[in-house]
């Protein structure tokens, strides 16, 4: 089987080493190209250029890079079936998409899980979520969260390590920016009927998840969304516009792991095929952990069994 290995370099825990030792043991299972990364979205283009030849695509990255290969791959086919299939050895600072399909977090071991699957011929078809024309493996962000993943960016940018404490501090500093200007996120449910919260506006921040967990602190994962699955459609927990205590109790329980946040600010809907978010002014927007803008109008929308993974 034709395969393409996909490395980004400048991944926050890849190395020379791990790189070389990684080409070489797939080679032994494939007939592998490898491919580097050398901008934004370049993965992207390299995805869909092997899409048409390849069987399998191996990604060496973190989050951001998987992403663009998947928006690569989705872009040939009508199924599943008609794409290669997706492998990820985890090469970022979080990993969530590949620790979410239950590989182990250290590329060595994971190198060794795919050869596994690689042998028994095992592989599993997922479910995405898709934001406008943008796909993502595992969330979606509207308000305080991207506007935090848009403050590590700034800081990585500057030279900082990306790591649970830069993300921390973000959160407390966008926190303490957003009291000085009120959230007009509206959350639309199509579809919603007599549903009192088909229609929700005034929101802080809103979270779509297309698997659990939203992310991790370090070995801990952070879960707003716990019923959030690869088999079903989209959970989302909407964050109203609230008082500092308020909020506050809310990160706490995310942080504190026990159960999903709960209280008069915290709205959630579960396994939705499609929703609308807007907003009166221009907000900040990500997927999968990589910030992409501002938008004023989101559509997000399920996409089942779109992506054959081999884990």
């Amino acid at each position: 089987m034709r395969a393409l290995l996909v490395v980004n370099q400048q991944a926050t825990t890849t190395s020379r080493r791990s790189r070389d030792v990684l080409a070489r043991a797939l080679r032994s299972a494939v007939d592998l190209e490898v491919a580097y990364t050398r901008r934004r979205d370049h993965a992207t283009t390299l995805a869909r250029e092997a899409a048409a030849e390849a069987g399998l695509v191996v990604v060496h990255g973190g989050d951001g890079t998987v992403n663009e290969v998947v928006n690569g791959l989705l872009t040939v086919g009508e199924r599943a079936t008609d794409r290669p299939a997706l492998a990820v050895v985890p090469g970022g600072s979080t990993n969530v998409f590949a620790r979410a399909l239950g590989l182990p977090g250290d590329w060595a071991e994971a190198t060794g899980a795919i050869l596994e699957a690689l042998r028994d011929d095992r592989t599993r078809t997922i479910g995405l979520g898709r934001a406008d024309d943008r796909y993502f493996t595992f969330c979606a962000g509207l308000g305080l969260d991207a506007a935090v993943v848009r403050r590590v960016e700034q800081a990585r940018r500057r030279g900082r390590t990306s790591n649970p404490w830069l993300y921390a501090r973000a959160t407390a500093r966008q926190f303490v920016a957003d009291r000085r200007r009120p959230a007009p996120i509206t959350v639309e449910v199509p579809g919603g009927g007599r549903d009192p919260h088909a229609r929700l506006g005034a929101v802080a921040t809103v979270i779509v998840q297309n698997t659990a967990p939203w992310t991790y602190l370090g070995p801990r994962p952070i879960d707003p969304n716990p019923e959030a699955s690869f088999d079903l459609g989209l959970d989302v927990m909407a964050l109203a516009s609230s008082g500092l205590a308020g909020t506050a109790r809310t990160f706490g329980q995310l942080l504190a792991a026990r159960r999903a946040p709960h209280g008069r600010q915290v709205h959630r809907w579960h396994d939705l095929s499609e929703l609308v978010l807007r907003s009166e002014t221009p907000q900040p927007f990500q997927v999968d952990g990589d910030y992409l803008g501002e938008r004023e109008k989101i559509q997000l929308t399920a996409a089942p069994e779109a992506l054959r993974v081999c884990c």
